[in-house]
Order: C-alpha cells, then structure tokens, then sequence
C-alpha cells in the first residue's frame, strides 16, 4: 500500500487531464530529478537520486479523476504529512 494515497474528481477530459499530469511529471522531474514514462493512462516516476531518492509512484488520470499514489522510502516516511500537504495543493492546481 502507497503511504500517500491522493484522489481528485475532475472535469477536464481525459485529454486534458493527460497534458496536465505529464506537465506535473516534467516539473517534477525538473525540480527532483525524477524520472518517469507513460503506461497508458498512467505516468510511473521513480527517483533514483537527490532529495527524493527512493520515491516510487504513480499518477493514475482517467476521464473522471487523477489519482497520486507515492511509496516513500524509510527517511522520507517522517515528512509524509508535509509531502502529502504539497502533493494535494499540486493536484488541486493540476484539476482546476
């Protein structure tokens, strides 16, 4: 089981969503260095170093909702509500 587990409704199309989500991927991947690729309609990312080292997920976007669901490794695990905080503020920006 992911330790933070986010889902929003949205009404954006899947198209839409999709852009979105990979533009979110793209921040991220500027920001944390993580990399990630579609499968589907899901983006997989995963940090092999810096500051997010460890961390695994998903972000799962269909017609109808966007979920994040995020493994965090042992260090990280004592963050989770400050991660968790700023995953939603992301996710509620990403479905406005």
């Amino acid at each position: 089981m992911a330790a933070i587990d986010i889902n929003r409704r949205h009404s954006l199309g899947l198209d839409t969503a999709k852009e979105r989500a990979e533009q979110l991927a793209k921040d991220l991947e500027h920001k944390l260095g993580i990399t990630w690729r579609w499968e589907g309609n899901d983006i997989r990312f995963d940090a092999k170093s810096g500051a997010a080292k460890g961390v695994t997920g998903v972000v799962a976007v269909s017609g109808s909702d966007v979920r994040v669901a995020i493994d965090l490794p042992f260090l990280l695990k004592a963050m989770k509500g400050s991660i968790s905080s700023k995953v939603e503020d992301k996710l509620d920006k990403l479905v406005v």
